[in-house]
């Protein structure tokens, strides 16, 4: 009864106001992010019909939300946190505005006249330049409103309602989907984040950034050149951008082997079951393997994700499908969070922190080149041998285990 007594009274006393609100401003904002993910790439090969590139497309998006938050950590030092966070909102409901116009009757002219291909990449490149204000945004903010002692706490929260909205996204987009029609999976997106656009004006309380050594263009440049000189930490991060490599196909890839292979149309359903997983499995799995070296859990984490991908080339029913894709979640849940433990550990004693600001490298590493894989795949092996497709994929995840073994037993040694 003490541990739950204790969690209730930092829950009463460990945050400020403004820590709830940036918190149910990132459950909206990730949800509107993951519904629009849920049917990007579906939505540029079916609608828009760029069906060759739509996940390569797709890809660059979420390479670039994932990328620059180091860059954008610069403006929430110059402009501060609200006025950020708006700017992250106002340019969100816009981009995602312009996408959705691509694939409707009357925004054609203006597709049309740009090309429908370059109007895309330009619509995209701005939602995902805006969007990648969010991360450093929220994540500040949870930092410097929580107390030391419910910190660990506060990420643990951030981290549930994340993995909350990526649950619902998918489901929200399926109704709108298939009662209105996909574009308008766009359009609810850009309204959602208009609406947390005013809600942040409204309730969002400025936070005083005390920092002495913030950041600017020249300090992010010499951090890039401090992390890519050290071959082994880059390199352990280009070998773990193999796991999101082959993690990036629940939305890349398996929309369209549902939709055309299993003839399950919902594919939204099968989407949304990794992030209901994490949800469900990542406080167990992380009492369960807490004493483990972080290697461990982060090697099974690999294992698993390949196993699953390899049971989704075996299946032929949507059911086992979605065991497939719950099994991932459970792989993500065994390694996401000892990752950045691990991260750590590579990172120089006195130089942590800048390291640290590189640890989302893997993800967008990982969706570039998961987008250019998933198009090959797709239109090499979906309409003669769609199994194939995972098992290359089971393939992958399996190479990506070997790699990260060799790395820690190579640098073990030498350390």
């Amino acid at each position: 009864m003490s541990f739950f007594s204790d969690r209730l009274a930092v829950l009463r006393t460990g945050f400020t106001p403004t820590f709830w609100i940036a918190n149910s401003l990132e459950l909206f904002e990730r949800l509107a992010f993951y519904g629009t993910k849920a049917v990007l790439a579906f939505y540029l090969a079916n609608k828009v019909g760029l069906s060759d590139e739509a996940s390569t497309i797709t890809g660059w998006f979420t390479t670039l939300i994932f990328s620059l938050p180091v860059i954008a950590g610069v403006f929430v030092d110059r402009y501060g946190f609200k006025k950020t966070l708006m700017a992250c909102f106002g340019i969100f409901s816009v981009g995602y505005f312009s996408i959705g116009l691509a694939g409707m009757e009357w925004g054609a002219f203006i597709s049309d006249a740009i090309g429908k291909r370059t109007y895309v990449i330009i619509a995209i490149l701005v939602t995902a330049m805006g969007g990648s204000l969010i991360k450093p945004c929220i994540v500040g903010t949870v930092a410097k409103t929580s107390t030391p002692e419910s910190k660990p706490l506060g990420f643990s929260i951030y981290y549930t309602l994340v993995n909350l909205g990526g649950a619902l996204g998918p489901l929200v987009a399926l109704s709108i989907r298939e009662n209105i029609g996909i574009e308008y999976v766009l359009i609810m997106s850009s309204i959602t984040s208009a609406i947390l656009f005013v809600c942040t004006f409204f309730f969002f309380n400025e936070i005083e950034n005390t920092d002495e050594n913030k950041r600017t263009f020249g300090r992010v440049f010499q951090d890039m050149v401090l992390v890519f000189k050290n071959f082994k930490f880059i390199s352990f991060l280009f070998i773990f951008a193999i796991f999101w490599l082959i993690f990036w196909q629940i939305f890349f890839l398996l929309p369209f082997y549902a939709d055309e292979v299993l003839a399950f149309k919902r594919f939204e359903l099968l989407e949304s079951l990794d992030a209901l997983a994490v949800i469900l499995l990542t406080v167990p799995m992380g009492a369960l393997l807490k004493n483990w070296k972080p290697i461990y859990p982060m090697v099974i984490g690999f294992v698993v994700g390949s196993l699953s991908w390899f049971l989704v080339g075996v299946a032929t029913t949507s059911t086992w499908v979605g065991i497939g894709v719950f099994l991932f979640g459970l792989a993500d849940a065994t390694q996401t969070p000892r990752f950045y433990d691990y991260v750590s550990s590579l990172a120089p004693s006195h130089q942590v922190g800048t390291f640290m600001g590189f640890a989302f490298l893997p993800v967008a590493i990982g969706a570039f080149a998961g987008g250019y894989l998933a198009d090959w795949l797709r239109l090499t092996f979906i309409a003669t041998n769609p199994a194939m497709m995972w098992y290359i994929l089971s393939g992958i995840g399996v190479v990506g285990t070997i790699c990260m073994l060799v790395h820690h037993f190579a640098y073990s040694k030498k350390d």
